[in-house]
Formats: C-alpha cells, structure tokens, sequence
C-alpha cells in the first residue's frame, strides 16, 4: 500500500520480451517479505484468483513431520526437547533456541532449505505437467537461501519495522524480546527492496493491499500468456 510519494507497486523488472512463455513452462514468481509484512494476504488473493502457490512454511512443517527424517536430524541437533507430545515438532522450543544463537539456527537451516527446495521443485513439475502458465512461491528467506535464480520475478512486500514488530507483539501474541529476535535474524528489508524486481508497500489496509496485489497478478498473466 502506498506511503507518501510512493506507488503501492514500484516495478523494477526489466522489459519482457513480447509473446507468451516458452510450452510447457510457466513463469516462477517468488514472493517473499520479513516476518509480519504481509506475504500471507498477497498469496491468498493469488491463490483465491485460480493461481497455483506454494508456502515454503507449509513445506517446512512436511519435511518435519513426525517419523521424517528432517524432524530425526532436528532432534539430534537440538535435543529431544523440541520433540512435541504428538511426535511432531514443537516450533515454539525451536524458536527459542535458534532465534538466540545464528550458528544453531543457520545449521538447522543447513537441514531444512534443501528439502523444502526439493519439494518447491517437485511441486512446480507437477503443476507445469498439468498445464499451469504462472506458479507462486511465497518464500519469507528467499534472498537468505540464495533462491533468486529459481525465479523469473521477484515480489517483495514491505512493511516498516516499527508496524511489522506491533503485528508480532499485537497480532501473534509474541513477547518483545522474542519480536525482536525473529526480525533480527532475517535480512535487511531496505535492501530486498532494491533486488526485488516489484514491491508491494503494505503500510495501509488490507484492502488496498489486495488491490495492489490483484493490479500485479493481472501483469503476471499477460506476462504467462
């Protein structure tokens, strides 16, 4: 959404070449955003428009489902203390542990990023084998993993830090340390405003902002043929 002397979607993508994408392969967009910014919304209004997506946090939970080898190498890295009473994985304990120590968490991460990357690719095979022209992958690390090269364009949806803190605190129930934490660990917002190839400003409502999102997607399809 827009702040002063902004437009609610800044394009910084080269000129696409006319015509449609090649047969049998549809235009990969990556969408991505620090913690709170508002990925979530932008993907639904997509994914409520007919597009396929994908969350990478939704692939995280399946690489460590309970008898998973993921969750196996996560317990062995953390301890049995992450281990939930159902078998799965207790993400609460997690965060406390990672969040607090960046080599703990870039070796969980080490874990983590190829399989949910296996499954993202499986995914978008699939989708592409039954005739999809334009896929979206809402990835919150995808500068942090070094995925821009999966991707034909790159969305990005900021929100200042001060806001997306108050979603933290307000909205999910987190404590001020833990908010600041998280935040901490991710990359500098400012710059993956410079590298994505559209931002999406989400400083207003939701409603403006799934307006700017549903302005974008109609550009995507003309772009997917």
């Amino acid at each position: 959404m827009s702040t002063p002397g902004k437009s609610p979607s800044e394009d910084r993508s080269e000129p696409v070449p006319p015509g449609p994408t090649p047969p049998g392969r549809a235009l990969h967009v990556g969408l991505t955003g620090n913690v709170a910014s508002g990925k979530s919304t932008v993907a639904r209004v997509w994914e409520e428009a007919g597009v396929p997506v994908i969350s990478a946090d939704d692939l995280a939970r399946e690489v460590v489902a309970p008898g998973s080898e993921g969750l196996e190498e996560l317990v062995d890295l953390l301890g049995e203390e992450v281990r939930a009473p159902d078998g799965g994985l207790d993400r609460g304990a997690v965060r406390a542990l990672v969040f607090a120590d960046d080599a703990l968490r870039e070796r969980l991460e080490s874990i983590l990023h190829p399989r949910i990357a296996r499954r993202r690719e499986a995914w978008a095979r699939d989708r592409e084998a039954e005739g999809a022209a334009l896929l979206v992958s809402e990835v919150p690390l995808l500068f942090e993993a070094d995925l821009t090269d999966a991707f034909d364009r790159i969305v990005v949806v900021h929100t200042s830090e001060a806001e997306r803190r108050r979603r933290l605190i307000e909205d999910r129930g987190l404590d001020t340390g833990e908010a600041k934490r998280i935040m901490a660990s991710q990359g500098d917002p400012e710059e993956k405003r410079r590298r994505a190839d559209h931002v999406l400003e989400n400083e207003g409502t939701v409603a403006e902002l799934e307006a700017s999102a549903r302005e974008l997607l109609a550009r995507f399809r003309k772009e997917a043929g």
